[in-house]
């Protein structure tokens, strides 16, 4: 902790400074002994002002818990600790008292911590008298504490505030359910990336709610949407309240002055990408899509990929697809998936550290995968790609959705595996008994939010807007070619450094 200034020595230089030379008349030495002492006076009243101001902010500090939502993965607690020290730094040099900072991932009772509303009865019985607010951030998210404390001083903490940076669907959409078909924009919901706060007072109204209705056995699909659904409560609880200081700007950005919070995150690299040959890519696919489906993949990004086979129901030597002995299901295809993995195991070459299984109907650029997958040890079991939960209310698992493409080390798959975890019937679904067999095994589900599970028009222009997307999924209504060329196929920018990608974003 940084030492207190000792009673008045700081004041010393200042009136060494204000001193008359020795040889001035006494009249002189009077009047700058009265100039020395109003402005000693006048330093004093700054330092006391100074000092109150700081105290100020040390018991606001004090009273902010900082919520990292955190993961497991290697790459991406080093990045959360990295924000961590920030926090406390910035605090540091500001006053005595650090504020407290909790890692999702280290609080990690269960699988469903990520899915917040499960943590409120904790947060309740432990912060619920001595602070005032929870702020919640990703891994990515930049807070600049002086501007986050203003920022909080302008609501009444005594009252139930749901604060953030405001997001609306443009129209109604598969992944919220179709909510607010009529006028989906009237219904706001916090972009994480900028971060987003909680006052106490709602958190312990959260929590006794939580006490008498425990969370339904459901599935989690967008966190952010459905804990502003949760909070609004059919409107017996608050609307999101929109703080334009909560921002997905770069640092670099004219707007960051403004903003008490900014974000980092457009693709993550960290090295050089790893090699074409590093990654295998598994297609499924079925005899009925072969005419429609496998030529639009041919023309997008089969050409990124250097080892790409399809699997489907009926080998057919013009594509070539292969016949893994598997019928096709309406549904699930969780035999198809796993005969895929054990194909990969078994007969690819052991040198090839990744596997990705994407459908058909998954647009995705290979390009950007091979830049984000060299922040991950192919060493360590990943199981990368969006996610999604079940049950996690009442303990359940996470698993990643199929459609925007399932990443897997050779390590992941050597575990799953070795393990004998199998699908129950041909026709399960495979990414949901992916998530219960690597949940078993205590493999934790790497989230990326890159992938998509549904199209562009299916998320927020807002929310798009800080991404260097990997893959979207769905051919519905839409042109796929023409999707895939606007949002992932190699551009020159992809060639820039992070700092020349956000300033092109910004001139969009």
């Amino acid at each position: 902790m940084p030492r207190e200034r000792g009673g008045g020595c700081w004041l010393l230089p200042a009136l060494l400074l204000l001193l008359p030379p020795l040889c001035a008349p006494a009249l002189a030495i009077s009047v700058a002994a009265e100039d020395a002492k109003e402005q000693i006076e006048q330093l004093v009243s700054q330092e006391s002002g100074k000092r109150g101001k700081s105290n100020q902010i040390n018991i606001e500090l004090q009273e902010i818990v900082f919520v990292i939502q955190s993961q497991s993965n290697s790459f991406h607690s080093k990045r959360a600790e990295d924000l961590e020290r920030n926090i406390l730094k910035q605090a540091e040099e500001l006053g005595k008292e650090l504020p407290r900072v909790l890692l999702i991932h280290q609080m990690d009772r269960h699988d469903g911590a990520w899915t917040i509303l499960p943590l409120m009865q904790d947060f309740s019985a432990s912060y619920g008298r001595n602070s005032s607010w929870i702020f919640f951030c990703e891994e990515d998210t930049r807070i600049q504490i002086v501007k986050l404390l203003e920022t909080l001083r302008r609501f009444d903490k005594s009252k139930e505030w749901f604060l953030g940076k405001a997001l609306y669907d443009e129209e109604s959409t598969i992944i919220h359910h179709y909510a607010f078909a009529e006028n989906p924009r009237v219904f706001k919901f916090p972009d994480f990336a900028a971060g987003w706060a909680l006052s106490i007072p709602l958190v312990n109204k959260l929590a006794n709610r939580l006490k008498s209705e425990p969370l339904k056995s459901d599935f989690t699909i967008d966190l952010k949407h459905e804990i502003a659904l949760y909070i609004w409560q059919k409107g017996n609880g608050p609307h999101l309240t929109p703080v334009l200081e909560f921002c997905t700007d770069d640092l670099n950005s004219y707007k960051a002055v403004h903003c008490a919070t900014l974000f980092s995150n457009f693709l993550p690299v960290c090295g050089d990408p790893v090699k074409k040959e590093d990654i295998f890519v598994a297609v499924k696919t079925c005899r009925k899509f072969h005419r429609d489906r496998i030529p639009i993949v041919k023309q997008t990004w089969e050409g990124e990929a250097a080892l790409v086979e399809y699997y489907s129901d009926y080998a057919e030597t013009s594509i070539p697809t292969i016949d893994l002995g598997v019928p096709n299901t309406e549904r699930g295809h969780c035999g198809k998936t796993f005969a895929i993995l054990e194909r990969f195991l078994n007969h690819s070459s052991s040198k090839t550290p990744w596997l990705v299984i994407v459908d058909d109907d998954t647009l995705i650029s290979i390009f950007r995968l091979r830049k984000l997958l060299s922040c991950y040890d192919p060493n360590e079991p990943v199981f990368l790609g969006e996610r999604y939960g079940y049950g996690l209310g009442t303990g359940g698992y996470s698993y990643i959705t199929g459609g925007g493409g399932m990443v897997f080390s050779r390590k992941a798959i050597q575990k799953l595996l070795a393990s004998k975890c199998q699908c129950y019937s041909n026709d399960a679904p495979d990414d949901m008994v992916l998530g219960m067999c690597f949940s078993g095994l205590g493999i934790p589900i790497t989230h990326c939010p890159l992938f998509h599970q549904a199209r562009p028009m299916d998320y927020p222009k807002d929310y798009l807007a800080h991404q260097i997307p990997i893959s979207f999924h769905k051919h519905w209504n839409i042109d796929p070619v023409k999707v895939y060329f606007t949002w992932l196929a190699p551009k020159m920018e992809d060639s820039f450094t992070e700092k020349e990608q956000r300033r092109i974003r910004e001139d969009l």
